[in-house]
This record gives C-alpha cells, structure tokens and sequence, in this order.
C-alpha cells in the first residue's frame, strides 16, 4: 500500500473510532416518516386554561431492578456507567445531543421530555386519565426521554420547536422526527406555527 494511502487509511479508522454515536432513545423515525406523520397531524390552536401541574404526570417511576426511570435513561444513553445498589451513577460519560457537550457527573444530567409534559397537556393530555399521563411522562418506547444537559433542559422548559431549538443545527432533523414520533403515538394536537417550525427542521433531514 502506498504511504499516502496507508495514512488516508489510518486517519479514516481514527476518525470512525472518534465518531462513535451518541446513544439515543428508541423509535426515531426517518425524516421521510416523520414528514408523513407531521402530515397526519391534528392543527389547532393550544389550550392553556391555567390548570396545568407537574403532579398530574407522575414521572420517575420504577422500571423494574430498583431503577427510576431516570436511572434507566442515564444507564441508556451514557458511556461505561457504573451505578451503586440503590441504581445512582456513581460514574460514567454523557453527551448531551442537543449542545454536544460532555459530561461525567450526573448532577449535570437533566432527562428531558422531548414533548414537554405541559406542552401535552395543552394539546391533548388534559383529558387523559393521570394513568395515561404517567405512562406518557416514562415512555422508554419512543424518543421521549433524553439525557441532556440540565441548563439546556431549562432554557427549553416547556418551549415548542417554533419557539426553541437545540443549538446543535446538525440535530434538528432528529429533533424534529423524535418530537413528531412523540406527538403522533400519542395523539396530541400541533399548533400551524409548530407544524411550521418542524417542517423547517425536517427539511434539514
């Protein structure tokens, strides 16, 4: 093999090795798919009658083995994470998808709803029962639950896409995608300026 080939060739095997991706939450449809179902959509405008509480979607629940949800989602998507008896981290890596940035403590884990609880509450899940709602709140099915950085996670608070996105550009088609799987499942209404902003972002796809 040829010097410049062989380099060519090792710097290709380093870049896959720093490549690795980052773990993600099941059920993310293509750009395609969530096109289709953005499509299916109901649009409307939200309702906010004032009377959204957290408590109405128990979350944190346990899953089985003397892990939270939480816990599971931290054990999901981080890198050689190691948990006591009681399932807390005590060590590991986690790459938050929506700034890129890396974090070894958990503390610095916030586990993001990708379709906000009050944002479902004001496109559908109000008339939910509160068993419903928690299934809603710990979905570890679809691409619901994120680890993500806690001052990201609180900048996003209850903001739809046509109101905040991640910084990360390069993440907006699998945003979108996640956020649309999300709404779909679960039957939850969008408003036009939401359908306008997640268009946008799967046209990145």
């Amino acid at each position: 093999m040829k010097t410049s080939a062989l380099v060519a060739a090792l710097l290709s095997a380093c870049a896959t090795v720093s490549a690795a991706p980052v773990p993600t939450p099941p059920g993310i449809p293509s750009g395609s798919t969530a096109k289709s179902q953005l499509a299916a959509l109901t649009v409307k405008t939200a309702v906010d009658d004032g009377t959204y509480d957290r408590d109405l979607f128990p979350h944190w629940i346990e899953q089985g083995s003397g892990c939270n949800t939480r816990e599971t989602v931290l054990k999901r998507d981080g890198t050689n994470v190691v948990v006591n008896s009681s399932c807390a981290p005590t060590s590991g890596s986690w790459k938050s998808p929506y700034d890129g940035a890396t974090w070894t403590a958990a503390s610095d884990i916030d586990i993001d709803h990708m379709v906000p609880l009050k944002n479902a509450w004001i496109s559908g899940a109000s008339a939910w029962t509160t068993a419903k709602r928690q299934q809603f709140a710990n979905d570890l099915t679809r691409p619901q639950l994120w680890a993500v950085t806690d001052n990201v996670n609180q900048a996003k608070s209850d903001k739809s896409p046509d109101v905040w996105k991640p910084s990360l550009t390069s993440f907006h088609c699998t945003y979108a995608s996640s956020w649309v799987a999300v709404k779909s499942y679960w039957a939850l209404s969008i408003t036009s300026a939401e359908k306008s902003a997640l268009t946008t972002m799967l046209n990145t796809c």
